[in-house]
């Protein structure tokens, strides 16, 4: 008997996982190693949308808890995963600098702004108009959490390297079965593989496909995310991960020529020096219709429940709104309306 199974392992299930072992719950893992967002993602964070200067959902109350959540992470696993990384975002006119100065005004964005234009030379980079830094962003190595998490399940027997059979759950007067495994919940945190989840599948997960590269710069030199058509973030030396693609009708984990030169002329836009691609990576982001997570129970079904939806920021939204959906299962607390995925429950009803 188990208090807990959880399906899939990528940054919500870490992090729901990761509260389970707060709270001393016992768990267990499945993943098929199907999804690969986590894996391919950049892992950047911060509080600002640098297309249209607005604020991120709830980033505030994010930003509060993720640097104590990777930091016990990293104290457990000897691993370095949570880097602090000033943000500059590039201006290419006048009018978006006097953009960047009222979106700062606002009270929601004004702790993430700062008021002064970054005048930097920086060899290599086209810039004429200077940049904007937000503050309080930064970058989590994502593949390498996934790679070390999964590790430490596989060393504690709590990992099962298969695919959840969804026909094989059964309900018992204490939780659930399942293959012998009984539990009192099951938490389903699939990415996009929740398309496949028969409970799950009403929810509105469209998936959006991103890819990145990562490239060889000798010769630059910088020490902070660079963000304008695309971002560029410094993997260390002058290797660099370039990104990232947004593609709503492709839904394979198979990357693209056309994504690669959509990539490489953004980037060359205002790079002015050789470089070298030296790999490319694609996978399907689990996102919503209406870019709010997917959290809560099933509209019928006992005992099993969804941690889905996180989109492009699941390094900042997973450990924030894991623990909600804990308090909610074990001691019915509230979970926000707009990520609440009752608030799509009767599409359930009208697929049954």
């Amino acid at each position: 008997m188990v208090d807990y199974i959880v399906v899939g392992s990528g940054l919500a299930g870490i992090a729901f996982c990761e509260e389970l072992r707060k709270r001393k719950r016992s768990f267990v893992v499945f993943d098929d190693g199907s999804q690969q967002s986590s894996r391919v993602g950049g892992g950047m964070y911060n509080p600002v949308i640098l297309k249209r200067f607005t604020p991120v959902w709830r980033a505030k109350e994010q930003l509060d808890v993720l640097p104590g959540f990777y930091s016990a992470i990293e104290k457990r696993l000897g691993v370095t995963l949570n880097t602090p990384l000033r943000l500059l975002r590039r201006f290419v006119s006048v009018e978006e600098q006097n953009n960047w100065f009222e979106a700062a005004d606002k009270p929601l964005l004004a702790p993430f702004m700062c008021t002064t234009i970054v005048h930097r030379k920086i060899d290599g980079v086209h810039a004429d108009h200077g940049f904007g830094e937000v503050l309080h962003a930064g970058w989590v190595y994502s593949g390498l959490l996934q790679e070390a998490y999964m590790k430490e399940l596989d060393k504690e027997h709590r990992l099962y390297k298969e695919a959840f059979a969804y026909d094989a759950l059964e309900w018992t007067e204490n939780g659930v079965h399942y293959d012998g495994l009984n539990a009192k919940h099951v938490v389903f945190c699939e990415g996009f593989g929740l398309h496949k989840n028969p409970f799950f599948n009403y929810l509105p997960l469209n998936g959006t496909k991103g890819e990145v590269l990562e490239v060889d710069i000798p010769g630059l030199e910088i020490d902070h995310i660079l963000k304008s058509a695309v971002f560029l973030l410094p993997l260390g030396g002058s290797r660099y991960k370039v990104g990232a693609t947004y593609k709503w009708k492709d839904k394979t984990n198979a990357p693209t020529q056309e994504a690669k030169d959509e990539l490489l002329e953004k980037l060359e836009r205002f790079l002015k020096i050789p470089y070298k691609v030296t790999a490319h990576l694609a996978g399907i982001r689990p996102t919503v219709a209406d870019r709010r997570p997917l959290v809560g129970s099933h509209p019928e079904h006992s005992n099993i429940y969804v941690f889905n939806g996180l989109g492009s920021r699941g390094v900042m939204i997973g450990p924030w709104a894991a623990p909600i959906l804990l308090e909610h299962i074990e001691n019915e607390g509230e979970i926000p309306s707009e990520m609440d995925a009752v608030r799509f429950q009767k599409r359930w009803f009208k697929k049954a």
